[in-house]
């Protein structure tokens, strides 16, 4: 049997702060903040949650959808660039909270938005070369710890969450082809300055319309396969408007194009599984297409067939 996803499980933390209670600060009105944004409210880690937190509570909802033996997990991975601490790497951290076993590898991935399309092709490929049978693959990016309260352009838009995905020869959906790209050169499109994020939303808003949709086209070229052969495209939702104009720019119908961020904004990593563990169960979703974009700049997508 071939490996594949078998289960996601979710945390999104309880508390909430609404970005209508801004619209006098940023001079931004109900329009600007559903339909450009796309974000009412964004959730919110407590203070003195790290990342690994995170991962632990994701973790305890996948045990509520199925039964886990810590002692057949042989990997755990994290994809964040908010870790813990520097070193050691937020996974071990992860390995030690959960108590898995002493032979189960563990490392990071510092991946964005691109990142769970990154982390599921690493795992799966390192999971099947080395004949593993069971993973985790994590999702935490917790941009409160980095976010300036003062920037129109980053407050309105991130959320904190975490995933993690159950990787298994009992996966219902299976990984095919992935294509993966960066350009390094515009990198100060979206980084740190002074231990806050920044972010050239017109240079990323232009990076994400040039580059993705090509990217797609490509993928299903290559993959022999049309767009009316894809059931759901999972792309990363880094603002309603930027989801609606990649959608349009691609002349996909709105049904197949999920939108979930309103509720608790844009959590990086975390944004696609998030919205995929809802159309895990459903049996007649057969093809998915997944497209993450952002830090690197960074983008890649694949495309995910049920088994």
């Amino acid at each position: 049997m071939s490996l594949g996803i078998q289960e996601i499980g979710v945390y999104i933390p309880e508390k909430r702060i609404s970005n209508l209670e801004l619209k006098e600060k940023f001079n931004i009105d109900d329009t600007f903040i559903e339909k450009k944004i796309g974000v009412k409210q964004r959730a919110v880690k407590e203070p003195t949650e790290k990342a690994s937190d995170l991962c632990v509570k994701a973790f305890e909802n996948l045990k509520q959808k199925v039964d886990i033996n810590k002692d057949e997990i042989d990997c755990c991975i994290v994809v964040t660039q908010n870790p813990d601490t520097p070193i050691p790497h937020t996974s071990a951290i992860v390995h030690a909270k959960l108590g898995l076993k002493e032979d189960c590898a563990c490392f990071d991935i510092s991946l964005g938005c691109s990142g769970y399309v990154y982390g599921l092709a690493v795992a799966l490929s390192f999971m099947e070369k080395m004949g593993l049978k069971k993973g985790l693959l994590f999702t935490a990016d917790p941009y409160s710890e980095i976010i300036d309260p003062e920037d129109k352009n980053t407050v309105l838009l991130f959320g904190d969450a975490a995933t993690v995905t159950l990787l298994s020869e009992e996966g219902t959906l299976a990984l095919k082809k992935a294509l993966f790209a960066t350009e390094g050169k515009n990198f100060e499109a979206l980084t740190i300055k002074n231990g806050r994020l920044y972010m050239n939303g017109r240079a990323v808003f232009n990076f994400v319309l040039t580059k993705v949709p090509n990217q797609i086209k490509r993928l299903l070229e290559e993959s022999k396969l049309s767009l009316e052969d894809i059931d759901l495209f999972l792309l990363h939702p880094g603002s309603k408007y930027m989801v609606d104009m990649l959608a349009g720019r691609l002349k996909l119908p709105k049904d197949k194009v999920p939108f979930d961020m309103l509720g608790y904004g844009n959590t990086v990593s975390s944004s696609i599984p998030i919205m995929l563990e809802k159309f895990l169960p459903k049996k007649d979703i057969k093809r998915i297409l997944i497209s993450g974009y952002g830090v690197g700049l960074s983008w890649a997508s694949a495309i995910l067939e049920r088994v």
